[in-house]
């Protein structure tokens, strides 16, 4: 059983370490979750972007074939058709 120090500080069991992937240096975010302490490292930069860029490639793909929103705020539509434009000009470079 890990005991918390004076300082709140705790040690993982290496067991868990190392099937987390936690090794010196990585950062964890520590939260709450139904009353409960919940430890997880923090996710590497490299597949946050990565899953940046297949959501983006997603999208791109499924917005040439979803149709624009019936009764869409006027605004709203005036945003929509500006970013489409942007993507068009930035596409033909």
């Amino acid at each position: 059983m890990t005991k918390v120090d004076s300082k709140g500080r705790i040690v993982l069991p290496q067991e868990v370490r190392e099937r987390l992937g936690i090794t010196p240096g990585t950062e964890v975010d520590v939260h709450e979750e139904d009353g409960r302490a919940v430890v997880e490292p923090e996710d590497d930069p490299d597949d946050v972007l990565g899953r940046m860029e297949r959501l983006v490639e997603e999208t791109s793909e499924r917005a040439e074939t979803t149709p624009p929103a019936e009764g869409a705020d006027p605004i709203a539509r005036k945003h929509r058709d500006a970013v489409r434009s942007g993507a068009e000009n930035d596409s033909s470079e």
